[in-house]
C-alpha cells in the first residue's frame, strides 16, 4: 500500500483516528454484527450494512480479495424470536429462515455484498458453552439459580470501550434486580429455557436445559472464525454498550488476551426526517417497507437511491433519513446516467476507483469526500472528458452501484416511449425541429425560441447537443 493510501480509521477504544495496521497483512479480518432474525430490517439497520459493506470493499482494494474476510453473524436465537413465532404461529426455525432470506434480499437491493463468512448463533452452541465454562474456571463467571453469569468485577478495566461510570453503566443496561446476582453489573451468559422455548444441554453442571446469552455468541463466532485476536469490530453506535463491552469482557477473560479487536468502529445514529425513529411516532420505516411499497412519501424507491442517501454522511456522524434526500439521489443517478449515455461508458468487469475517491475513502471511510471526487470527475465529463466518465463509472461500480444498469433501464424506457408515440405526432414534431434549426442558423432566435416553448407546453422537452465531429447542433426530443 502505497503512503499517500494510508487507512486511517476512527478507533472507539483509543478514541483516536489513527493508522489502521492490519495484525497480517495477508490475513485481515473483520466482524461486523448482524441481525437478530424475527423480523423487516428497518433502515437503521441498513445503515451498518452499507457502511462496513463499503469499508470491506476497501480493504480488498488494498490488502487484496483474497486477503480480507469479512464475518457478520446471524442471530438467530432471541426472545423476540420466540415471541413473534409464537404471535405468528410458526416454528422458530420457518420465523428465522424466511427473515433471513428477507434481509438477504433488502441488502442485495441495497447493493450490498454477502459477507465471506455469515455465522449463525443456533450453529455454535457447543463453542459458546466452552468460553462459559472456562470464564468459570478462570473465576470471571458463576453459577446461580440454574444461571451462568459474568462477574463484572472480577475485569479491572471493564467499560474502557464505552467510557462509562459505573452508575451509567448500571442505567445503560437497564440491569435486571435479581437475587442470584453477585453484583448489579454482572449480566447473563446462560439461562434457563422457559417453556416451549428452544434449549440445549446446559454447561457448568447445570441439569435444567437453557440457551445462551445475546453477548456470548458473538465471542463464540468471532473466535472460532477469525481468531482470538483480529483487526476490525464493527456495528452500530447503539452497540458500545452493553453488547460489545460485554464481549471484549468476555473474549478478553476467556482468551487471556490484552485485546479482542484492535480497531473498533462504530456508525452514528439515523434519524427519519429530523425525529428519532419509532413505531409510536409512526416514522418506523422497514427497507423492505421503501422499496415495494408507498408508505414513505407516496411511491416507491430504489435500493440505489437509498444506498446513495445513506452515504451522503460520514458514518461517524448521526444521519438525517428524508425524502427530500431520496428524491436528490434519484435526480443525481438520473443525470449521471444521462452523461454516461451521451458518452457511451458503463463500468469495466472489474472497476478500480479513481485516486481522489481512494483518498476520501481511506480518510476514515469519508464518503462525502469521495462522493465530491466524483461530482468533479463528472464535470469533467460534461466537458467531453470521455476517460473522466470511464473513472466516473468505475468509481461508483466500486462504491456498490450499478451505471449500466442505469443506461440500460433508462435505454429501454426511452426506446419504450418512442415506440408508443403516435407517428403523426412524431412527424410533427421533427418538422417543428428542423424548422427551429433553420431559424437558429439564420440566427432568427425568437422564433426559434417560440418553437421550442410551444413544443414544451405540449410536454415535449428538446435537448441540443453539438456534434464532436461535425460542430453542427443537434436537437433530441423527449415526452415528459
Amino acid at each position: 500500500m502505497s503512503a499517500q493510501h494510508k487507512l486511517m480509521l476512527t478507533n472507539t477504544l483509543t478514541r483516536t483516528k489513527e493508522e489502521f495496521v492490519p495484525i497480517d497483512e495477508k490475513n485481515v479480518r473483520m466482524y461486523v454484527c448482524g441481525p437478530t432474525v424475527y423480523d423487516y430490517a428497518h433502515v437503521g439497520n441498513a445503515r451498518p450494512v452499507v457502511v462496513f459493506d463499503v469499508l470491506a470493499r476497501l480493504l480488498r482494494l488494498i490488502y487484496g480479495k483474497e486477503h480480507v474476510t469479512y464475518a457478520r453473524n446471524i442471530t438467530d436465537v432471541d426472545d423476540k424470536i420466540n415471541a413473534r413465532a409464537a404471535e405468528e404461529g410458526i416454528t422458530i426455525r420457518e420465523l428465522t429462515e424466511t427473515t433471513a432470506q428477507q434481509f438477504h434480499d433488502d441488502m442485495a437491493a441495497l447493493g450490498a455484498q454477502s459477507p465471506d463468512i455469515e455465522p449463525r448463533a443456533t450453529e455454535h452452541i457447543e463453542e459458546m458453552k466452552q468460553i462459559i465454562e472456562t470464564l468459570v474456571e478462570k473465576g470471571h463467571a458463576y453459577v446461580a439459580d440454574d444461571h451462568v453469569l459474568f462477574n463484572v468485577p472480577s475485569m479491572e478495566d471493564y467499560g474502557k470501550l464505552s467510557g462509562r461510570s459505573l452508575d451509567e453503566m448500571i442505567a445503560g443496561a437497564r440491569v435486571e434486580v435479581a437475587t442470584y446476582k453477585k453484583d448489579p453489573t454482572d449480566f447473563v451468559l446462560w439461562k434457563p429455557a422457559g417453556e416451549g422455548e428452544p434449549g440445549w444441554d446446559s454447561p457448568c453442571g447445570i441439569e435444567r436445559p437453557g440457551r445462551p446469552g445475546w453477548h456470548i455468541e458473538c465471542s463464540a463466532m468471532s473466535a472460532k472464525h477469525l481468531g482470538t485476536v483480529f483487526d476490525i469490530h464493527g456495528g452500530g453506535i447503539d452497540l458500545t454498550f452493553p453488547h460489545h463491552e460485554n464481549e471484549i469482557a468476555q473474549s478478553r477473560c476467556a482468551h487471556g488476551t490484552p485485546v479482542m479487536a484492535n480497531v473498533w468502529m462504530h456508525n452514528g445514529f439515523l434519524q427519519v426526517e429530523g425525529e428519532k425513529m419509532s413505531k409510536s411516532l409512526g416514522n418506523f420505516y422497514t427497507v423492505h417497507e421503501l422499496l415495494e411499497s408507498e408508505n414513505f412519501g407516496g411511491r416507491k424507491w430504489s435500493g440505489e437511491a437509498i444506498r446513495y442517501t445513506l452515504l451522503q454522511t460520514q458514518y461517524r456522524q448521526p444521519f438525517d433519513f428524508t425524502e427530500k434526500g431520496l428524491v436528490e439521489a434519484e435526480k443525481q443517478i438520473k443525470r449521471w446516467t444521462d452523461l454516461f449515455i451521451k458518452l457511451g461508458v458503463v463500468q469495466n468487469s472489474d472497476p478500480k476507483p479513481e485516486n481522489e475517491v481512494v483518498m476520501g475513502l481511506t480518510d476514515d471511510l469519508n464518503t462525502p469526500r469521495a462522493f465530491a471526487a466524483m461530482h468533479k470527475l463528472a464535470r469533467n465529463a460534461r466537458s467531453g472528458d470521455k476517460e473522466a466518465a470511464q473513472q466516473l463509472a468505475d468509481s461508483l461500480a466500486f462504491l456498490g452501484f450499478d451505471p449500466k444498469s442505469w443506461v440500460e433501464a433508462q435505454t429501454r424506457e426511452e426506446q419504450s416511449t418512442l415506440e408508443n408515440i403516435d407517428p403523426a405526432l412524431q412527424a410533427r414534431v421533427e418538422e417543428q425541429i428542423a424548422l427551429r434549426l433553420e431559424a437558429r442558423k439564420n440566427k432568427d432566435f425568437a422564433e426559434s425560441d417560440r418553437i421550442r416553448d410551444e413544443l414544451a407546453a405540449e410536454g415535449i422537452i428538446l435537448k441540443d447537443q453539438k456534434n464532436k465531429e461535425t460542430g453542427e447542433i443537434e436537437t433530441t426530443w423527449e415526452v415528459k
